[in-house]
């Protein structure tokens, strides 16, 4: 049986002014507070939730009524875009 012929092509190198300016290497890592802090806000944000239906909408502020909802979800938002910044 006959051999194929090998492909004698040059690896593709892309431009220098196509390439990314900063590598991954470059970028600092992320400060310690970042996840704590994202993971405290998780937290908070499930604990605020499972009070305010667990009181049936008494706790933990009962004047903001259905404003308590958007606390506890406002707090797991922040902690994903917390989490979005970490390296």
């Amino acid at each position: 049986m006959p051999k194929s012929q090998v492909r004698k092509k040059k690896v593709y190198t892309p431009p220098t002014d196509v390439r990314p300016t900063a590598t991954a290497a470059t970028r600092k890592p992320s400060p310690i507070w970042l996840p704590i802090t994202a993971v405290a806000l998780i937290v908070a944000g499930i604990g605020w939730l499972v009070v305010y239906y667990l009181s049936e909408q008494e706790y933990p502020v009962a004047t903001w009524g259905y404003w308590n909802l958007a606390v506890g979800f406002g707090a797991m938002v922040a902690s994903l875009i917390l989490l979005s910044r970490w390296r």
